[in-house]
């Protein structure tokens, strides 16, 4: 593995790119070994029932949801809520901002 394919950390947000849930974003509630994660969103993808994904099937991003993360090491547990706040506070401010430039240029190239 290389840097950018570095280790998956507990409360991370990844970006599901193969599956059923491609373009989709989770949570990883749990790490099972090397190859495989548990995944969750609080939505379609409960903390009761987390989806087992290979880690080539995902894309990990830069953010680490802390609320999600110390809840997972202090209780062992993570309410849905928690989960979708996480997801959703990502995907407004990281993934919008990407959007905003992204529009901006096609914008331009339009004119």
């Amino acid at each position: 593995m290389n840097e950018s394919e570095s280790s998956p950390r507990i409360g991370q947000i990844v970006r599901i790119v193969q599956g059923r849930e491609a373009g989709q974003y989770a949570v990883v509630i749990d790490v099972l070994d090397g190859r495989f994660v548990l995944l969750a969103d609080g939505e379609k993808r409960k903390y009761d029932r987390p989806k087992k994904k290979n880690l080539q099937h995902i894309e990990l991003m830069d953010f680490i949801s802390p609320e999600v993360q110390n809840s997972l090491l202090e209780t062992g547990r993570v309410t849905n809520g928690k989960l979708r706040f996480a997801v959703s506070k990502y995907v407004n401010e990281a993934v919008t901002d990407l959007k905003k430039g992204d529009q901006l240029d096609g914008e331009r190239r339009c004119n």
